[in-house]
């Protein structure tokens, strides 16, 4: 990370950390400090190019699903199961019970194979050896020579989640699995028996992390309070209130955790949700209409989904789900750290899933495909789904030659962009005002960020990468200090 600085006549000082590091994409935050480093303004920044929504029209709406994966390679099979899903509207098919089956266990790979990567390579770096560690220590590389068995047991973790895709996806990343109407096969029984050979090593492990999470939280009370930034929070929902990953309708509740909308269905998203741009990111900042621009801010990811659902429906994960509701006495929790506790949770209810979903014979047996469609005209898809980091939409509309004449896309890191940028000024606030700024101070915003697990590609949906930066300016809006970290 480079710290650059710059002093103006004024005494008010821009420092700028570019690009962050251990997120997905680039990105930069800047700072505007006063003569006694009191913060008067922070900004993240998403500095790539958003493209990809104009690129993908023109194409036939059969290569949407495969195209579509192509804005990331941390998680393509979302966006390939969204807009599979999309598809599945706007041809009017529904999915035999073999095909939804096989997507959602390709799904539960996904998260399962995400949220291990991003717990064991890119947070407990700073979990478990502090965020204030020495720079050169605090990776990867680092929690290996330290804590060999967490760092072995993620990556078996984040393997079987990517053995899950490469069974019913054919490969492990920008598979083929999906298509619009169903799935073009089913997974196999030799690839079903060696998952179900390896289930209860993985179970074990998984309760492993969430148990190291649990400690962290409950003997350190910087987990609750740090970045804590109230925000109303959105998931998709069963229509029972049960957690589900997959499919389900829209529900939204206030920063006490009240019901403000409740089962809607999410065709009809255009009219919960808007979209605001700012001149200084190329990141949109989506808002609950009914609330407007300055209130209507909301939260998605783990987080939201573990207090927006009434109950996990695996027996593991719920359990987990109770102790972390009983450690907030009750309360929605919104630290930004608490996010890791969640993701751990999903981590094990997806686990519980995948387990389950093997064990039924229909998930080998039965067709992968529905019948053909017979609607003509213009036809309009939407497909949603809750990737690993949020709710995650895709829209097409498609011309009567086939091709995709509209495409609309709001990622999850899009969703949370301004709970991200609130997160950052709350960090900044603490622990920036009248203190002298360090590389340990800067990783704090890190730390706050990476906690999201943003995706800056898929948010701006980009094609080639730019760096990442933090800036301080002053209030005329000049450069004073820039950080950059390659």
């Amino acid at each position: 990370m480079n710290l650059e600085t710059a002093n103006n006549p004024q005494g008010l000082r821009r420092i700028a950390i570019d690009p962050l590091t251990r997120v997905e994409g680039h990105g930069k935050v800047s700072l505007l400090l006063d003569a006694h480093n009191r913060v008067q303004q922070a900004r993240l920044h998403i500095v790539e190019f958003r493209g990809f929504e104009k690129f993908i029209e023109g194409r036939p709406y059969w290569e949407a699903p495969v195209m579509v994966q192509r804005l990331c390679g941390i998680c393509p099979v979302s966006h390939h199961l969204a807009a599979a899903k999309a598809l599945d509207m706007a041809l009017g098919q529904t999915l035999p019970p073999t095909a939804e089956k096989n997507r959602r266990l390709m799904h539960y790979g996904q998260i399962l194979q995400s949220h291990a990567l991003h717990f064991y390579h890119l947070s407990t770096p700073d979990l478990l050896l502090g965020f204030d560690s020495e720079a050169a220590r605090r990776n990867i590389v680092g929690v290996i020579a330290e804590y060999p068995d967490i760092a072995k047991q993620g990556v078996m973790l984040r393997k079987y989640g990517q053995d899950a895709i490469l069974a019913t996806a054919g490969k492990k990343v920008h598979g083929t699995g999906a298509i619009p109407g169903g799935m073009n096969k089913a997974i196999s029984r030799e690839d079903r028996e060696a998952l179900q050979n390896q289930y209860d090593e993985r179970i074990t492990w998984a309760t492993g992390a969430l148990e190291l999470i649990e400690k962290l939280h409950t003997s350190n009370r910087l987990y609750d309070n740090f970045a804590n930034v109230p925000a109303k929070t959105m998931s998709l929902i069963a229509p029972d209130g049960a957690m589900d990953l997959y499919h389900g309708n829209l529900r939204c509740r206030n920063e006490a955790g009240e019901l403000l909308i409740d089962q809607a269905d999410y065709k009809n998203y255009p009219e919960l949700i808007h979209e605001e741009i700012k001149s200084w990111s190329y990141m949109k900042f989506p808002y609950l209409a009914e609330y407007g621009r300055a209130e209507g801010w909301y939260r998605v990811g783990p987080l939201a989904r573990v207090q927006n659902c009434d109950f996990i429906p695996t027996p593991l994960a719920e359990a987990a789900r109770q102790r972390f509701l009983a450690h907030g006495d009750g309360k929605t929790q919104h630290g930004a750290l608490a996010t890791h506790w969640a993701r751990m949770i999903e981590m094990l209810h997806s686990l519980e899933m995948i387990g389950a979903l093997l064990n039924e014979d229909q998930v080998v047996e039965g067709a992968v495909h529905a019948s053909e469609p017979g609607a003509d005209g213009v036809r309009i898809g939407i497909g949603m789904i809750e990737a690993p980091r949020g709710t995650l939409i895709h829209e097409y509309e498609i011309g009567e030659d086939d091709l995709i004449t509209r495409c609309n896309l709001i990622v999850s890191t899009t969703h949370n962009n301004q709970v991200m940028n609130e997160s950052v000024r709350a960090v900044a606030a603490e622990y920036f005002d009248g203190r002298e700024v360090t590389e340990g101070l800067l990783n704090h915003i890190e730390v706050a960020i990476r906690a999201y697990d943003p995706c800056l590609s898929c948010a701006t949906h980009a094609l080639g990468k730019m760096p990442l930066v933090v800036e301080a300016l002053d209030a005329s809006g000049n450069c004073l200090s820039r950080c950059k970290q390659h």
